[in-house]
This record gives C-alpha cells, structure tokens and sequence, in this order.
C-alpha cells in the first residue's frame, strides 16, 4: 500500500531511499548550523569578542547547535570555584525556541520522504536519515570539544536524534494520513476484535488524555499571557538593562535573539508561577506568586521583569490552571465519551452517587494526565547554566506536576459539573441570533 495513491513513486531525483533520507538529513543539519552561526558570526564581525579567532568561532558555532538540540556540556574552567581553584559544571539548558528550527525541517523532510515512499520501504529513508543526522551530531561533538568545554560523543550522536527523529515521524504522519498508511498497521481492524468493554475502556481513557492536553495547552495560554502582560508593565526596567549594557545595535539584536531562544522556556516557567509551584534562578532561590526571593542575576534584560518581593495578590493567579480544567471539562462533555458514567449507572441505581463518583474519577483522572504533561514539559524547559550559583534554573517537575493535576483535577470537576448549563446557554444564543 502507497503512502499517498496519487503519488506513485514520486521520488524525485532516482536514488535509493536511503541516500534520500541522507541527503534530506543533511540538508537540515546544514541548514540549522547556518541559522545558528549567523548571530555568533554576526557579533564576531562587529568585534563583539575579543581575540578569538575563527577556528574557535566555528567551535563556539557548534557548542551551539549541540545546546540547542539537547546536548549536555561539560565546562571547566579555572578560577571560578572556592578560594579561586577550578570550577567545572554542566551547563544543559535547551532554548526550545531554537530546538523548533531542526525540528521543522525535520518535519518538512517526513513530508518529502513519506510521498517518495511505499508503506513497507518507509523505514529505509528514515534509517538513512537519522544515521546521517547522528553522523553530524557527532562529527560536531568530536570536532568543536576542548579543554574547556568538553562534549561527551555519545550525547553527541543520540541526543540530536530526539527533535530530529519526532519531527520526521509527526511529518511523515502528516503527510500519510494516518498510522495505518504510514506503517501498514490498520487500527481500526484490530478494534474490531477486541471486546465492547475494551473499546469503552479505550475511548474513555483516550478522551480523558486528550482533556488533559486540552488543559496543559489552555493553562499555559494563559500563563503565556501573564508573562506578556508582565514584560509589558516591567518593560522600562528591561530597556534600563539594555541601556546599561551598552552592546551596541548588533549585541543588543544577538541578546534579543538568544532571549526569544528561550522564550519557550520562560512560557513554561511562567505555567510552573501560576500553578504556585513556582521556579528557581540559582540555588536557594524561589520565584513563586506569593513572593520571590533570589539572589544576584546576571545581567539579562528579561530578568528584570520577574516581579519581586511579596505580591498581595499573586494568588489569584492560581486561578489559571483551574480555569483551564474547567474547560477542559467542558470539552470532555462534549466528547461524550463518558464511558464509566454509563457503565455506574448500570450497576448502581443512584444517580446522585453515580454523577458524583464518575465527575470526580474524571477529575482525577484528567488532573493527573495534565500533571505528567506538565512534569514532561518542565523537565525539558529547565536546566543548569554550568558554574556557579545557576547550576539550578527552572520549576521542579513533581511540585509542578502535583501543584497542576490538583488545581486542573478542580478545574474539570466543576466544568463538567457545569457543563449542561453551559450548553443549555450556548443553544439559547444560537436560536436568538437564528431568530434575528
């Protein structure tokens, strides 16, 4: 069976699939390392660093496109540590915005490679994709290590694969259709044998997984709108920053560029401040809705529009994830696929207990894949600056997990709860605008 039937053989240039999938690989590690070098190159040629030359420019370059593709570094340097000796640390830190680049043209590359390919021969481009793509990864880990900076080969030529392997897959999925025609594995046959119950089961759990999606991507809506509101009030404190820098239109636009790097990074930091799990900026430190209290930072200008000190009304912030849960579960109403209601129903003859039982299930139920989303996001949004007091940046994935399932877990009791109501106002609206 053909990936796409009115697409047959559509290969392009003859070649075998494999060198195909190479030749795409290497077109996006190209191309990433490119959008990378350019800023670094950009400041070196305004004589933003000093005496370095351009052999350690290139390396610098790939330190880069290792960081943004999730490759741990090995620093060391000297005079850093206590009493002046030799400091070392890791400095892992994924500026997810940039981590979007390989991923996109890894996406575009499924794309392409799923229309030149048979359903049975897919896994040859993708195989001699990812081996070209972990090839560089670790050429790049091998080439651009020091003595300062030390690259393990390993992370090197695995770690890439993460972003790079997830964005041909969801692009070769995008472009097939379906799991069915990508891997010659039809769902719906194998559905068909299992038993009622089984389905029930699975379309239950399924929907009650994808309410939890529904209100990890509604909360961090809204924190992302609080942390554009924040920058917004704080933005004279930020351009104060800028201003007391001094580096110029081309490091001024270099650090604005790294910062939107992190902009993802931040949208999940600011998720963690309205669940009240809060988030760290160095050791000991707690930037929480309820007051924050850090020590000295660097100097980037975004930092300078974390609120600080006690906020009177922060708690009302907490109100985001619940929020969230509430439509959430307004969402699952309207999936209905409430599946374990009926099956309660059936066995037990009281529907005040029944509804109260089966909302509150699906409130623990929906809380806690919203909690292991959450945890999962966290987890790849923090991470450790290398040396010194940063060795710590980010919320903690379990209180951030716990602190969102619990508030979304409120969230999605009362939205279903409401949810009737809700419709009932909905089809009210809709039959007066269909009377005007």
């Amino acid at each position: 069976m053909k990936l796409r039937a009115d697409q047959t053989g559509d290969r392009g240039l003859p070649m075998p699939l494999w060198m195909q999938g190479a030749l795409e690989s290497a077109q996006a590690a190209i191309i990433s390392a490119l959008v990378v070098m350019a800023p670094i190159v950009a400041v070196w040629a305004t004589a933003g660093f000093q005496n370095i030359r351009v052999d350690s420019l290139a390396r610098l370059a790939g330190q880069a496109w290792l960081m943004i593709h999730g490759v741990p570094l090995e620093l060391h340097a000297a005079g850093t540590g206590a009493g002046g000796q030799s400091g070392s640390g890791t400095l892992l830190l994924i500026p997810l915005g940039f981590t979007l680049i390989p991923f996109l043209l890894a996406w575009r590359a499924g794309r392409r490679l799923a229309r030149a390919s048979y359903t049975d021969q897919l896994w040859q481009a993708l195989l001699g994709s990812w081996a070209v793509y972990s090839a560089f990864g670790a050429a790049t880990g091998f080439v651009c290590r020091t003595s300062d900076v030390v690259v393990n080969l390993w992370f090197a030529m695995l770690m890439p694969l993460v972003p790079f392997a997830l964005g041909m897959v969801i692009g070769a999925r995008r472009e097939a259709g379906s799991w069915s025609r990508l891997i010659g594995v039809d769902a719906v046959t194998w559905l068909a044998r299992t038993s009622q119950h089984s389905r029930w089961a699975g379309s239950y759990l399924g929907s009650a997984a994808k309410a939890g999606l529904v209100a990890l991507m509604a909360a961090l809506t809204l924190s992302s709108v609080l942390l554009a509101v924040d920058l917004f009030i704080h933005w004279d404190l930020v351009i104060a920053v800028y201003e007391g820098l001094d580096a110029g239109a081309m490091g001024g636009g270099a650090l604005t560029i790294a910062q939107l790097g992190f902009l993802p990074n931040l949208a999940v930091f600011a998720l963690a401040w309205t669940s009240g799990a809060g988030f760290a900026l160095g050791i000991g430190s707690q930037v929480g809705p309820l007051g924050t209290a850090v020590g000295p930072l660097p100097s980037i200008p975004v930092f300078a529009a974390i609120p600080s000190g006690p906020l009177d009304f922060g708690f009302v912030a907490l109100a985001a994830p619940v929020i969230a849960g509430l439509l959430a579960g307004w969402w699952f109403l309207r999936e209905g696929e409430n599946h374990f209601d009926e099956w309660l129903s059936i066995k037990i003859h009281a529907r005040w207990f029944t509804a109260t039982a089966s909302t509150l299930v699906l409130g623990v139920i929906v809380g806690l894949a919203a909690g292991m989303l959450a945890a999962a996001l966290t987890w790849v949004a923090r991470g450790s600056a290398g040396i010194g007091r940063l060795t710590d940046i980010g919320p903690d994935p379990f209180w951030t997990a716990v602190w969102v399932a619990a508030e979304v877990g409120i969230g999605v009791v009362v939205g279903y709860a409401a949810g009737p109501w809700l419709e009932r106002q909905q089809e009210l609206q809709d039959a007066e605008l269909e009377n005007v």
